[in-house]
C-alpha cells in the first residue's frame, strides 16, 4: 500500500507542471469532463479489449508501457511476495484508471491486474497518454483530480488498517465495493467475491471474515441473492465507536 501511495505522489509531481489547479477546482472539472468519450477520440495509441472473469490484464513484473481505463466491470489489483503469498491491494470500478506508474518511468508492473467480472478496458500507450496530458488541459485537470482522490483513499486505507477493528475494516471494504454514496442508491449488489479475497483486503483470517459476514447477514446489513447485496445500514458498523 505504501509503495502505491509513493507511486501516486510521483505521478502527481510529474503532472504538476502541466496543471496548476486546486483539488476543489480539479474535482469540479472532473464532474464536468467525460473521460470515456474523450479517450475514444484519441487518434492512435489506444485499443479496446474485452476480458472475461479471472483473465489477467497484466501481470506483476511485466513491462509497464500503458495506462488502462475501465469502461465496464471491476478489476482486482494484487501483489505476490517472494514467498508466494498473494494479497489484494485494491478493487477498481468502471471509470477508474490503473497502470499509471508508467508515466513516471516505472519500468515494470508492481502488481497484477485481473478481471473480477467480464470487463471492457481501454489501453492507452504511455506516449499517447503523455501527449494528451500535455495538450488537453481539461483532461489533465480531471486526471490530477482522480489521482488526488485515489491518494486520499490509500491514506484512509492505511489509517483504517492501523486503528480500526477487523469488523470495521470489513464493513468499510464492503461499502467501497458497493460504491456506497454514489448515485444516491441505498442498496447495491457486489459481483461474487470469495471470503479469502475479502480476508486479504481486510488483513485478517478467512474465519474472522466468515464470522462477521454471518453477523452482518443476521442483522440485515447484507444478504445473498445470487450476488452479495449491501444495505446502507452497514454504515452503522463503521460509525459505531
Amino acid at each position: 500500500m505504501l509503495l502505491r501511495t509513493l507511486g501516486f505522489l510521483g505521478v502527481l509531481k510529474a503532472l504538476k507542471r502541466e496543471a496548476t489547479i486546486t483539488p476543489v477546482a480539479a474535482a469540479k472539472n472532473r464532474l464536468k469532463f467525460d473521460p470515456k468519450s474523450f479517450l475514444s477520440t484519441i487518434d492512435g495509441g489506444r485499443t479496446i479489449a474485452a476480458f472475461t472473469k479471472k483473465q489477467r490484464v497484466f501481470v506483476q513484473g511485466g513491462f509497464s508501457d500503458a495506462v488502462f481505463y475501465i469502461q465496464k466491470g471491476k478489476i482486482r489489483l494484487s501483489v505476490v511476495s517472494k514467498s508466494g503469498k498473494e494479497a489484494t491491494i485494491g478493487v477498481l470500478n468502471e471509470g477508474d484508471f490503473f497502470g499509471e506508474g508508467c508515466l513516471v518511468g516505472q519500468p515494470l508492473r508492481m502488481c497484477s491486474a485481473t478481471a473480477m467480472t467480464d470487463c471492457v478496458v481501454m489501453r492507452v500507450d504511455k506516449k499517447a497518454m503523455m501527449a494528451v496530458i500535455h495538450r488537453e488541459h481539461a483532461f489533465s485537470d480531471m486526471f490530477v483530480a482522480y489521482l488526488l482522490t485515489r491518494n486520499i483513499r490509500y491514506e484512509e486505507d492505511l489509517v483504517d488498517q492501523l486503528f480500526n477493528s477487523s469488523e470495521k475494516r470489513l464493513a468499510r471494504i464492503l461499502l467501497l465495493l458497493a460504491h456506497f454514496g454514489k448515485d444516491g442508491k441505498p442498496e447495491l449488489a457486489i459481483p461474487k467475491i470469495n471470503q479469502e479475497t475479502l480476508a486479504e483486503m481486510v488483513g485478517t483470517t478467512r474465519g474472522r471474515v466468515s464470522f462477521f459476514m454471518n453477523r452482518f447477514r443476521k442483522l440485515g446489513f447484507v444478504r445473498y441473492n445470487g450476488e452479495l447485496e449491501v444495505h446502507s445500514s452497514l454504515l452503522n458498523i463503521v460509525l459505531h465507536d
